[in-house]
């Protein structure tokens, strides 16, 4: 198959038991993404949290300084005015009464999804489609708000939502295969800032565990995480 000989091929470089500097691991990493489209690369975080503990969750959004590098596709829950602000800003779909039926009905052709406050009444009905996507729009994520325009402008630049999951574990992607290793870099490092900003108070002993990076078709390096804070 040819994945396994691609992962293979990729082990070959990378020594399994070794944690690399960040800057080595980038170098790898772009090295290693040899797919005929431009591959995302994406982090992963074990934490040393239970989430299922409310004290314990970790969930935010952070706006990359160099972006992701993909075309979000957003939603925005409004009416009237806030609507036509909507459309200005760049959002790809704008409804009201009229998209919550067409998401009942299946349509999720959108990667994030906004809602002026006056219309959670109708986005709340919702919860059973949106909430496993992690699209449900939340206040606390910027994601329900009167000012459409900055949250549009936002999600199309590159914002990252983030939210641990059952086993402890945070992933994002944080940028594409052809940007700039240095670039990559500060991505990392802002992510990983994120994740430490959002330590729940009920998180004890080691917080960040494992770092890790890879690209979708590539082979993981395990980072050092003192590197990430040099």
């Amino acid at each position: 198959m040819a994945i396994g000989k691609r992962l293979k091929a990729g082990y070959a470089n990378i020594d399994r038991n070794k944690f690399y500097s960040l800057d080595e691991a980038v170098a790898l990493i772009k090295d290693g993404a040899k797919a005929k489209f431009d591959e995302t690369i994406e982090i992963a975080l074990n934490l040393g949290v239970d989430p299922r503990h409310a004290d314990q969750m970790v969930r935010g959004v952070i706006e990359l300084p160099h972006g992701t590098g993909k075309t979000v596709r957003v939603a925005v829950f409004a009416k009237a005015d806030k609507a036509e602000e909507a459309r200005k800003a760049g959002a790809d779909i704008v409804g009201a009464e009229d998209l919550a039926e067409q998401i009942q009905g299946g349509m999720m052709d959108f990667d994030r999804c906004i809602a002026t406050p006056d219309m959670m009444g109708v986005v709340g009905r919702l919860g059973k489609v949106l909430g496993p996507r992690n699209l449900m729009p939340n206040p606390k994520l910027g994601t329900v708000t009167p000012n459409v325009t900055e949250a549009v402008r936002a999600a199309k630049a590159g914002q990252v939502q983030f939210r641990v999951e059952k086993a402890g574990i945070v992933h994002a992607g944080i940028g594409k295969a052809s940007f700039d290793a240095a670039k990559l870099a500060e991505n990392v490092k802002a992510f990983v800032d994120a994740i430490n900003k959002a330590k729940p108070t009920g998180a004890k002993g080691t917080y960040i565990k494992k770092v890790s990076l890879a690209s979708t078709m590539g082979a993981g390096v395990k980072l050092d995480i003192a590197s990430l804070s040099a």
